[in-house]
This record gives C-alpha cells, structure tokens and sequence, in this order.
C-alpha cells in the first residue's frame, strides 16, 4: 500500500468556529462534513483556507456503508462531486450504519456494525461499489458505541484487517472512539492498535468526550481528555500518522482553547515536522501483503467470505444483516421490544441519546420553534414526546415538518398566537404536496384562524 501523502495537523471546519480556524497558526488542513457544503456555492472561508495552501477533506456521515443495502448511487455522486469540488485528495466515511429500508428508518446517528461474517461480507462489497464510485481514494472510521451486539465472530481488530485486505481501503483511526469502546464495551485500545494494519491508516481524529454514569458519551463538545492523548500517543509509539485532526462539533471554545488542544496534539505526535509518513513496524504478526486486486464480489477473500453459493449467499446475509438492524434500529428509535441478546439498559441509554440529538438537530436545522413553542425547554419536551413513537423516516427536515403537523393536529400549541404562528410556519415550508388529511386539516385552521 502506497505511503498517505502528507497531511500534518488541522481541525475540522464548522461554520460557527469559521474565522477562528482561519486565524489558527500553523494549520496544516481542514476537514468539512461533506453533507454540509454545496459544491457550487462553496462557504468563502473554505475558499480563502484552500488559496492559502490548507487542504479540505470530505467527511462523509450518511452513506451507511455498514447497512444491508447497497450504497445510494446519489450520495456517492454527491460526495464524489465534494471531493472534486474542494480538489481533496481523498473522501471519508465510517464502519456504520444509520438507517434501514424495511421498515424505512433512518437513526440520524453511527450505529455499529456487528462483527460477524454476514456483516463483513456485506460491508465489504459495499465498500468496493464506493471505490468504484469516486474519484478518490476512500477511507473509513471506526466508530464510538454504547451497545455491542451479541453473537459477534471477531474482533474489532480481526474486523478490521479483513476488511482492508480484501478491500485495500484505508483506515481513518479516531482515538477518541477507541476510548469510548475501553469504557463501554471493554475493549483494550493496545490491543486493537496492535491487531490492526496501521500501514493502512489514512489519518487520525482527535476529539473530546464526557463520562456519565459509566458510560463514555463521545460528545464532541467537551475538551480532549489526556486519556485520549494517552490512546493518541499509543498509536504514535507504533506509526507517524499522516495527519492527525481535532473535532469539534459543538458547545465551541474561545479561540484560544482550540490552540491550546492543537498545540497539544502537536506536542504529543512531535510537531509539524514529525508528521511525515513512514511504513508502520510490523504487527504481531507476520507483514500483511498488499492487498490483492479487487475481483466481482463474491469471488475473492478467504474461505466462505461471501458464502458457499457466492453471490446468493451474498444477498442471503444482506438480509439477514437487514432483519438484525431493522430490529435494533426500530428499538432504538420505534419503541418495539429490544431484540434478544442486547443489553436492555444500554438500548434504553441509545435510545435517549438518539432522541436528544434527533431534538438538538431538528431546532438547529428550524431554529424557530422554539421560540414559536415558548422556549427551549418547552420545544424539547414537547419534541421528546412526538419522537418517542414517530420514528424519523426521511432526514431533520423533514422531521421538522412531521413535528409540526403533529402539534397542530393536536390543536398544539393552545395558545391561539402560537398555533397561527405554527401553522404559517408549516406552510411556508411544506411545499406543494398532494392534499393529503393533514394538509386539508391546517387549510382548514388557517380558514378559521383569518
């Protein structure tokens, strides 16, 4: 496997941190959340960052490469056209998957995959069909979780060394998820830095996190903590990573913070100057040959890699890895019973934690809610308590829109203003759709409202 170019230290661009990273010394890179951005009407920040030598990377969080369906040949185009856009020399996404099409549920969060068989072979063809889709090299993340699933076959190291040596994907290692998965699912950091092909690594994330209850939440809010330094630091004794990488998605610091925590990266990987990629020390093990070339799906990898009957017994664990996430999912976000083998408290701590930031999303992506509904405390409550059975089908915004329909049906809110000012709202954004019960019914209350 070819030595990753070089990429050095950077942060990731979020549009509320925009001028500080730009006035960040010595940054090297950005990455920007590729579903964020429009190619043709690049943010300006990133226009000026790229003029002065930084280079972007796409980080996608929506193909659920990890899920039982093949890759949306739409959201690969969309995030093939982000990396030409930006001039990027490769795109990111993540071992996950975010959604399910029957029943048609979408988690607006990273659920892992199970470490089995089915899943890998799954995962692994959908992994090529992204290659042969992009115009980049492609890397994959491994995720935080809170929850395991039983019956697993590997490890998370073995996992992750077949799949880049059937596939030759590189791997973008995030230190803080090794972390996470310590506390929450007893998983020694050493031990899968020492099974994994660190000759593979891309690239790494940094980021911050927050204990509760023993349970690590990977919130991306808080500082790093020096026990991810510490994970960092364990990497850097096996490899130089290519580049390393803060995150940080909300609740963001002054300017200095963020310095501090790079500087503080720098010191633990060696500066600027110490980031410059080498071939990683061999593993316990003997070296990992390259990987071999890719072949149809089906055809290649160890023995019962894609089954006995190859590509039927492809489509044969693309259902039963479907059937599994679909009742995992649908007890996360549906309300139905939690599947034999999980841990219930752990589903219930999931499940609390998707609605919480399905509800921070949806007041993000219609920030006037809250104030329509009275305030923060009462868009939250009153959106908690839609979420609980109305599981999100088709993306935030159109959640917004299923939450607002569903307070007026309800004559909600009951003070008279508000519900005009709810349904005026919904209107505005509804759009041309056919006159469906609901859409005759708020007619009808704007009709009485006049």
């Amino acid at each position: 496997m070819k030595p990753m170019a070089h990429l050095g230290v950077g942060i990731g661009w979020r549009p509320e941190i925009a001028d500080a990273v730009e006035r960040l010394e010595g940054l090297d890179w950005v990455e920007v959340v590729a579903e964020n951005i429009c190619p043709g009407h690049l943010p300006a920040s990133l226009l000026r960052l790229r003029e002065r030598g930084v280079r972007v990377v796409p980080h996608g969080v929506s193909l659920g490469l990890g899920g039982a369906d093949r890759p949306d040949p739409e959201k690969l185009a969309a995030l093939g056209e982000r990396a030409v856009a930006l001039g990027a020399p490769l795109v990111t996404e993540h071992i996950a998957f975010v959604r399910t099409s029957s029943p048609a549920l979408e988690a607006g969060h990273l659920l892992p995959v199970p470490r089995t068989r089915d899943a890998l072979d799954v995962l692994c063809e959908n992994v090529r069909i992204a290659q042969d889709a992009l115009p980049v090299p492609l890397a994959l993340e491994n995720i935080a979780a809170l929850i395991s699933w039983p019956g697993e076959e590997l490890t998370e190291g073995q996992f992750l060394t077949e799949l880049v040596e059937r596939t030759g994907v590189r791997l973008l290692i995030d230190v803080a998820n090794l972390h996470t998965n310590r506390v929450n699912r007893g998983e020694d950091p050493a031990g899968v830095l020492d099974a994994i092909p660190l000759e593979a690594l891309a690239y790494v994330h940094v980021a911050g996190g927050v204990e509760r209850g023993g349970v690590w939440h990977d919130t991306h809010a808080h500082p790093v903590p020096g026990v991810v330094l510490d994970v960092l630091a364990e990497l850097c004794s096996r490899v130089v990573p290519a580049g390393v990488l803060l995150e940080r998605d909300d609740d963001f610091p002054p300017e200095g913070e963020l310095a501090a925590e790079l500087a503080a990266i720098r010191g633990v990987v060696g500066g600027p100057a110490g980031l410059l990629p080498h071939p990683a020390p061999s593993r316990n093990r003997d070296s990992a040959p390259d990987p071999a070339p890719q072949t149809p799906a089906g055809l290649d990898g160890p023995e019962g890699a894609a089954g006995p009957d190859g590509a039927a017994g492809l489509e044969g664990a693309r259902v039963r890895v479907g059937l599994g996430q679909a009742a995992l999912l649908s007890a996360l976000v549906g309300g139905t019973p939690v599947p034999e083998g999980f841990d219930r408290q752990r589903i219930r701590v999931q499940a609390r934690a998707l609605a919480a930031k399905r509800a921070g999303v949806v007041a993000k992506v219609a920030p006037e809610l809250p104030g329509i509904l009275g305030s923060e405390e009462a868009y939250r409550q009153a959106f908690l308590a839609y979420a609980r059975h109305r599981p999100m089908t088709a993306g935030y915004r159109r959640d917004a829109l299923d939450f607002a329909e569903h307070l007026l049906i309800r004559d909600l809110p009951a003070d008279p203003a508000a519900r005009r000012r709810l349904t005026t709202w919904w209107q505005d954004r509804a759009g041309a759709r056919p006159p469906r019960r609901v859409v005759r019914w708020a007619r009808a209350l704007v009709g009485r409202a006049a």
